[in-house]
């Protein structure tokens, strides 16, 4: 990865730190997406200290707001001319519903509108990568989704009782299906987009809302964040996955994706609707 760009969302703690930890081991360059420049910079010291040789730029964005998704798009843009790597890793559990000062719904906004717009936003420079590189890489830390489904008129979880079981397991098919969509609309530029399912990941900072049993099974059987991190590096990295694209991974062999999750109108209705909330006309990328 030496003399590539990457730039990992959510990186100031847990999986995504360890990704990030794991680009620059391997020698890329990583921006470092934290909800501010403090957390940003924390985290980029606290890698440097793991690899000291680690080129790394700390970069501001609360991912759960459009507009500081766009700035931060724009600073990418401005300072790299080609993106190598984005893996998008941000997310929220949220035991309480919040809206967003734009008015989302902020675990739609986070976990799903983010990668949409990351991936969307940072397009010219993923497929420049692609085109002097050989191949650009999207990865996106989703889940495994059981029998979840999108519930269309109530993507946003406005509807009867509120809690964290109810918003975030659509999230995460909500993903698989952006993965999908973005795979097939790359098709013949070199970029690929895959998703990942890494499994419960202890001591994260992603369950202190929440807390409870999930939590502490979460703390009790779940891998190190090095340990999940594995599977996101080497689709991010490894020379066998460089023509592999619009599939969903754990442990490093693909998953199948059941139900809804091979559905190709709710896919296509998906990024209809992301469009939509974006601003766009359905048809920007």
């Amino acid at each position: 990865m030496d003399g590539r760009i990457a730039l990992v969302t959510g990186a100031t703690g847990g999986l995504a730190k360890a990704v990030a930890a794991g680009l620059a081991k391997e020698s890329a360059a990583v921006v470092i997406i934290g909800r501010n420049y403090a957390r940003a910079q924390e985290a980029v010291q606290d890698i440097r200290a793991r690899v000291p040789a680690a080129t790394l730029e700390p970069l501001a964005c609360d991912v759960s707001l459009q507009s500081s998704v766009q700035a931060a798009a724009d600073q990418v843009r401005a300072r790299y001319g080609q993106l190598d790597v984005l893996v998008n890793a941000a997310g929220v559990f949220r035991k309480e519903r919040h809206v967003t000062a734009e008015g989302l719904e902020l675990t739609f906004a986070t976990n799903v509108m983010s990668y949409f717009l990351f991936s969307n936003l940072l397009l010219d420079p993923l497929k420049k990568a692609a085109a002097s590189a050989g191949s650009a890489r999207i990865v996106n830390v989703a889940s495994r989704y059981g029998n979840t489904r999108l519930a269309f008129d109530d993507l946003q979880t406005a509807k009867g009782r509120y809690s964290y079981l109810r918003s975030t397991p659509p999230t995460m098919l909500a993903r698989v299906l952006l993965t999908q969509e973005l795979a097939e609309r790359l098709r013949g530029t070199g970029v690929e987009a895959n998703a990942v399912h890494p499994g419960l990941v202890r001591n994260t900072g992603l369950l202190q809302d929440v807390g409870g049993p999930f939590k502490w099974i979460t703390n009790r059987f779940g891998k190190t964040a090095e340990q999940a991190a594995d599977t996101p590096l080497w689709l991010a990295t490894a020379a066998e996955t460089a023509a592999v694209t619009g599939k969903l991974w754990a442990q490093r062999k693909e998953l199948p994706t059941p139900g809804m999750g091979s559905d190709m109108e709710a896919r296509h209705r998906l990024w209809a609707e992301c469009s939509r909330l974006a601003g766009w006309d359905g048809v920007h990328k």
